[in-house]
């Protein structure tokens, strides 16, 4: 049987995962938090479960979710989102990125993604029959509108931006959301996928969501995730919004792929988020990357600015010239430090000699890899 996917195998995460697991490594690879939920939360799933919140819920997501959405949206964006037009509950963010493709993707267009980027967005472009279309951004990771341009083209059919970016930790300024609304005036079919995962973990600058501006949102499918605002990557529930003949259209593939998402995290989700304050999350995240950043002052690690996601960029170009996906396996097997390199975020296998770690661990976590890299 011949491969739908010839060039696709395990993920980087899950090998150096595995090889942390088997040497014994402290995993700042992978991202995800090693600390507790909130109280409350916790709470709200033993209450909850002893309820009838068990069978399937609505295909579009619980209604008082949905509406627990469009109230934070308001209350984050000064936007309104109609909860029953444009709100869809997916099975993590993932589920939304590749549901949206499907639905509004045909065989034969070209999908513009900009490298360096999270791999999940080039699989469901392959297996609908479009073209994904890579290009870079520049050395400071901002979107390169030159190239950009110049890969539009009649074939295009949609433009996936990310920002917090993953894996830099960039964030798209005013500036660049305005040159993003010219190209889409510009190109009047142009859809836009914007991953905004990482909206509520910003520093020093303010998060533009593609919804700024009423072009973009009549254009943009804004992806969202729960997993990463609330330290609950293990529950895969995000959300996605979209102008209604948009997302009638991903909603014609939801159904037939996951249907619904898990009705007790739903209900969950929808008794806190009314109680919590997402916009608190930056603060809570900027003292970990400040104690990381602090605590590698000493080491040989050269590290690039951080504005949002947990995860810090860091150049050993001072240390080695290995590549930087054998650096990353040396720094397992020897110094018992995980980390991701940053080639494998390339289409092109780009090695700037960069590594990835992820600062959403607890103190005691980035203590111990602290003091490891620094022996380096």
């Amino acid at each position: 049987m011949e491969s739908k996917l010839p060039t696709v195998g395990l993920t980087i995460f899950s090998k150096i995962s595995l090889m942390a697991s088997q040497h014994q490594a402290i995993n700042l690879a992978q991202g995800f938090p090693n600390f507790p939920i909130d109280e409350k939360l916790q709470h709200l799933i033993t209450e909850l479960s002893r309820q009838n919140h068990h069978q399937y819920a609505p295909m579009q997501g619980n209604v008082l979710l949905r509406e627990a959405i469009a109230d934070t949206i308001w209350d984050t964006n000064k936007i309104k989102v109609c909860p029953e037009e444009n709100i869809l509950i997916t099975a993590g963010a993932t589920q939304g990125i590749f549901t949206s493709i499907q639905a509004l993707v045909r065989p034969g267009e070209e999908v513009i993604i900009l490298d360096p980027c999270y791999d999940c967005y080039d699989v469901p472009i392959l297996l609908i029959g479009a073209k994904p279309v890579h290009v870079s951004l520049n050395k400071q990771f901002k979107p390169d509108w030159d190239k950009i341009k110049s890969a539009v083209s009649a074939k295009t059919t949609m433009l996936i931006i990310n920002s917090p970016h993953n894996p830099s930790g960039v964030m798209w300024d005013k500036e660049e959301m305005l040159i993003l609304l010219e190209l889409m005036e510009q190109y009047p079919n142009l859809l836009l996928l914007s991953d905004e995962v990482y909206e509520f973990i910003t520093f020093e600058k303010t998060h533009i969501s593609a919804r700024f501006n009423e072009l973009l949102r009549e254009r943009a499918i804004i992806i969202s995730s729960f997993g990463k605002t609330f330290h609950i990557t293990g529950w895969k529930v995000g959300y996605l919004t979209a102008p209604k003949r948009v997302l009638d259209e991903i909603k014609k593939v939801h159904q037939y792929l996951v249907f619904s998402v898990n009705s007790l995290a739903q209900a969950v989700l929808a008794a806190y988020l009314p109680q919590s304050n997402p916009e608190r999350l930056g603060e809570f995240y900027k003292r970990k990357r400040d104690a990381f950043r602090n605590a590698l002052e000493g080491s040989k690690f050269n590290l690039l600015p951080c504005e949002g996601t947990y995860f810090q960029l860091a150049s050993f170009a001072s240390i080695s010239e290995q590549s930087d996906v054998q650096f990353c396996e040396e720094l397992i097997k020897n110094h018992g430090v995980a980390a991701i390199p940053i080639s494998v975020f390339y289409a092109d296998k780009k090695d700037d000699k960069l590594i990835r770690f992820c600062f959403a661990k607890d103190s005691l976590t980035l203590q111990q890899a602290s003091l490891k890299l620094c022996t380096i």
